[in-house]
């Protein structure tokens, strides 16, 4: 058994030490101390025991922390919906106790202790909710704070009214009993951060902080800065008493800008800051300032504070040039992606999405779209962080349901569930609190208000889909069908929703990514938004530029074959595209035992998959080369020939080099150099490559021998593949607090690619949160009772780690059946 020590700096980040993004009162994650009960789904409320209760006995329920998504701990099974990778959805109830006493604030368990709990009779105190999927129902001491049927939406109520010295019982209920709800997995229960809010009664508003760069040039910047106040009646402080000092702070902490004016106790003020040689926010260099606002009352300890990171940049959309970020035009190369992470459900750590966007930086991503929701708050703060753009979006289904596919995807019969069942009543504050909670953030550049909404007779209809069908790239399931709802009202409804986006915040555009442009064309939906994007309808792109000159056309949904991207690079008003996806997903599966979607550039687990190999040669600026091989024949036939398959190179090439010796064999190389030559063992072979212009990819075909084949481009970069021994031992490494990564190598150290071992995997120090492969068709990874167990894929696995609070280190042990392992000991060092 080999040992090894490192020492690992855990960063901790502002968005770990700064507050809730709700921009007002002292705040403290709740994330632990909850105990959780998933009840039968059958049983409707009235029937259920008085869960809600104060005096309820929950004794015997488990405990867990939170974030915490349950669909992701029970068995896959096939009598569900292939849409929810054939998971469970359900209702449960998930309870917390806490104590009140001499004006502080604890959980019985003692995690909630700080000196920022202190709690005075003229504080109100809030809880805040960054998600829970679906339907909750948020009580304290029993009483109903509110509900809210979306599971994406983040809200925030007032506990202030029932609190109680001594013990208080937050319940909260989540029904997500329509299991097929959405077309992807979306994960049920409390799946976000949860965090205590004390202000002062006398306070800045819940997201009330907005600013607005108004003018920009080398030597000074010039910003508009919103600031609204809330006051629940009680203290009656005059307007006259009330003061703000808004203050902007460079990345060193050192006021740059600063203002003071009199403000209401419930009014929305505009002030104005002039920052001298100001910093851009760059996709290279992305500068963050922080905007902080000091809400001063006649008592100190009524004040309030407000702190948001900002960044300064200029957005520039035109119909015949394409998009500028601060005034330099460029294609945008996006990838859409949803909110899973695999074995980990929808409860996904900062960390684990860090690393992925750091991935999908390398491969040349510069946008991430977020489908088709609002994600996580920590998601938005790490693109700000590492200079993406995002595409913020509010829905994909609006007043009726879309198809839900129950057998794999686009097969048998499909379910009608799905979230039109509160678009009515709640669409419009959904729209609007995703555009005031994620308004700052300076890596937004767009406000999509929906998806593929406009699917031809999924649900809409129009006449014009009696057509011969030619003119579309989505299925139109049967043409123009009157019973179906009228196509005319999506663009009444797009009208309505751009506009409440446009209100609240005008800096930035809006969009929709349209699936049926041809219907859509004959409605008022594109001229409705401001950017207009098309999916998988690049066959539109020179046609619908010529007859709607002033439209802003980008692809908003796009395969990932090189005609897709040549539609962008060879039409300078198409200013990029959205990959269809960044990273595989769970949901939107095929057949059983699939768990999810395969389409991604990165697997579950997080790494590069071929495809996403290929996709740097397209779009990285730094040097890139890599090989993979196939066979070139297939089994030999009855008349003694083999078959050949595979003519074409494709992007899916496997980095193996393990064949039957003087097998013709195909080596494809992803590369953004002119040409490349391959050496086996040492020795040029293959001469020239050849090179296939439907896909740009070079490549030989060449009779097998082991040993080490070496790839060199004329770029400079290289990229190597070795025949693989007999597994032999487990190689274990760790680059982030997160992650442990498990490989099986041979005895010379190299990574067996065709190994599938059992790993068990023991953590002592730290809770091991799971272990994923990225094996799209294993249907047993998500139970919760396997956690610590898990065939290799490819030869690798990775394990996600969460460090104790009160730990210095944590301790890895690794095993499987003849193979030696391996012991990892981690050393934690923390840096402020």
């Amino acid at each position: 058994m080999k040992k090894l020590i490192i020492v690992l700096i855990a960063l901790l980040s502002i968005t770990e030490l700064a507050q809730a993004q709700v921009s007002f009162g002292h705040t403290e994650k709740i994330n632990k101390g909850w105990i959780f009960l998933r009840i039968d789904a059958a049983w409707n409320i009235a029937e259920q025991p008085n869960m809600k209760a104060k005096d309820f006995d929950d004794s015997q329920w488990r405990k867990v922390d939170l974030p915490h998504d349950w669909g992701v701990e029970l068995p896959m099974s096939p009598d569900k919906g292939s849409c929810q990778g054939y998971l469970p959805g359900g209702v449960a109830w998930y309870r917390l106790h806490l104590k009140l006493e001499n004006g502080k604030w604890e959980i019985d368990n003692g995690t909630l202790q700080s000196q920022s709990s202190i709690f005075n009779p003229q504080s109100s105190l809030y809880i805040y909710f960054e998600g829970v999927y679906n339907y909750s129902e948020v009580y304290l001491n029993g009483h109903l704070l509110g509900k809210r049927p979306s599971g994406f939406a983040s809200f925030l109520y007032d506990m202030t009214p029932y609190l109680e010295q001594g013990e208080n019982v937050i319940a909260v209920r989540v029904d997500h009993s329509q299991e097929f709800d959405s077309r992807w997995y979306t994960g049920s229960g409390i799946y976000r951060n949860v965090w205590l809010i004390r202000a002062p009664q006398v306070h800045l508003a819940q997201w009330g902080t907005a600013y607005r760069l108004s003018n920009i040039n080398a030597k000074k910047a010039e910003l508009e800065v919103d600031v609204e106040t809330i006051d629940n009646g009680q203290l009656k402080i005059e307007n006259s008493q009330l003061k703000t000092t808004v203050q902007l702070l460079n990345s060193e902490g050192k006021v740059v800008a600063t203002t003071k004016t009199a403000i209401g106790s419930q009014e929305k003020k505009t002030v104005k800051l002039t920052v001298k040689d100001p910093q851009r926010w760059t996709l290279e260099r992305p500068y963050l300032y922080t905007l902080k606002t000091i809400l001063n009352a006649p008592k100190a300890e009524d004040n309030d504070t407000s702190i948001v990171r900002v960044g300064l940049r200029t957005l520039d959309f035109s119909p015949d040039k394409g998009f500028a970020l601060n005034g330099k035009w460029m294609k945008v190369k996006g990838v859409c992606v949803h909110d899973d992470a695999g074995v980990l459900g929808t409860a996904v750590p900062a960390e684990v999405w860090r690393r992925r966007l750091l991935e999908l930086k390398a491969i040349g991503v510069n946008a991430i779209r977020l489908s088709h929701n609002p994600h996580a708050p920590e998601l938005y703060d790490l693109c700000d962080e590492l200079g993406l753009l995002v595409m913020d979006e509010a829905s994909d289904e609006w007043e009726f349901p879309k198809r839900k596919w129950m057998k794999g995807w686009n097969a048998g019969a499909p379910e009608y569930q799905g979230t039109y069942t509160y678009f009515n009543d709640w669409i419009d504050r959904d729209v609007a609190d995703m555009v005031r909670r994620d308004r700052c953030h300076p890596s937004i550049f767009l406000w999509s208000i929906g998806n593929e909404v406009d699917y031809p007779n999924d649900p809409y209809s129009h006449p014009v889909l009696d057509g011969d069908g030619t003119e579309f790239t989505q299925p139109v399931y049967g043409g123009y069908k009157p019973e179906q709802p009228n196509a005319e009202r999506i663009g009444i409804i797009a009208q309505r929703l751009a506009k409440i986006m446009k209100d609240i915040d005008p800096s930035r555009p809006t969009t929709g990514a349209l699936a049926g442009v041809v219907m859509s064309n004959a409605t008022a939906y594109p001229s409705a938004v401001d950017v207009v994007g098309y999916n998988y309808t690049e066959s539109r792109y020179g046609e619908d530029h010529k007859t709607y000159p002033e439209r802003i056309i980008y692809g908003s949904e796009n395969r990932h074959d090189l005609a897709a991207w040549k539609a962008v690079t060879d039409n300078e008003h198409i200013f990029g595209q959205f990959l269809w996806t960044g990273i595989d997903y769970l949901g939107e599966s095929g057949q059983w035992p699939a768990r999810g979607s395969s389409a991604g550039l990165l697997d579950l687990a997080g790494q590069r998959k071929p495809l996403g190999w290929y996709r740097a040669a397209l779009w990285s600026e730094k040097p890139v080369c890599y090989i993979g091989s196939y066979r070139q024949f297939g089994r030999m036939g009855r008349n003694g020939n083999r078959g050949r398959m595979n003519q074409r190179p494709h992007p899916y090439a496997t980095a193996v080099w393990n064949w039957e010796k003087g097998e013709n064999v195909r080596v494809v190389c992803y590369t953004n150099g002119k040409t490349a030559r391959l050496l086996l063992n040492g020795k040029e072979v293959g001469g020239q490559p050849q090179r296939d212009t439907e896909t740009d990819i070079l490549y030989w075909d060449i009779d097998y021998e082991p040993g080490t084949l070496r790839c060199e481009a004329d770029n400079g970069a290289s990229y190597e593949i070795t025949t693989a021994g007999k597994p032999y031992a487990l190689k274990v490494t760790t680059d982030t607090i997160a992650h442990v990564f498990v490989e099986v190598v041979d005895e010379q150290g190299h990574l067996v690619p065709t190994a599938d071992n059992e790993v068990t995997l023991m953590v002592r120090g730290a809770k091991l949160l799971g272990m994923e492969h990225g094996n799209i068709a294993d249907a047993t990874i998500t139970s919760r009772q396997q956690r610590n167990k898990l065939r290799t894929f490819g030869g690798r696995l990775v394990a996600y780690i969460q460090p104790n609070d009160e730990e210095k280190q944590f301790t890895v042990r690794t095993s499987s059946p003849f193979l030696q392992g391996q012991d990892l000991t981690v050393n934690l060092k923390f840096r402020y």
